[in-house]
């Protein structure tokens, strides 16, 4: 072979790379658009329900600590009444116990008096007996 067919060849050859390197950027081009095609909305999807997500987890973080604040503030009120109820009932019956001690003394009082004076008109009965017998006696 001669240096001009070797040439040839050679040149050729850098055609046909040239070839395949054109052939190759139309093929990334496409392979490229194929894959965003394919992904790009399934990745928009899920940035949209990661964004939905992280926004709820936030809402959520925010709402548990109120209510981890709340139940404190509410553990601290319920004791707080706790004791205001126990309180009051120990007074409720202390106060009943009272009452009823003076409404016992008041009866018991007012019935000895009512006694002293049943005993009082007992002895004028007897004594007006006494006095009928003997005027009948005489």
């Amino acid at each position: 072979m001669s240096e001009g067919e070797y040439r040839s060849q050679i040149s050729a050859k850098q055609d046909e790379i040239t070839r395949i390197e054109e052939e190759a950027t139309k093929n990334e081009a496409s392979a490229e658009k194929e894959i965003e095609t394919e992904y790009n909305p399934q990745i928009s999807s899920t940035e949209s329900t990661l964004a939905s997500e992280e926004k709820l987890r936030d809402e959520a973080i925010e709402k548990a600590a109120e209510w981890v604040s709340k139940k404190k503030e509410k553990t601290a009120s319920a004791k707080t009444a706790s004791k205001e109820l126990s309180i009051l009932k120990k007074g409720k019956g202390k106060a009943l116990n009272t009452k009823l001690k003076l409404i016992a003394s008041d009866k018991k009082n007012k019935i000895k008096v009512i006694n002293g004076e049943i005993k009082a008109l007992n002895k004028q009965i007897s004594a007006l007996q006494k006095a009928e017998a003997k005027a009948a006696a005489e």
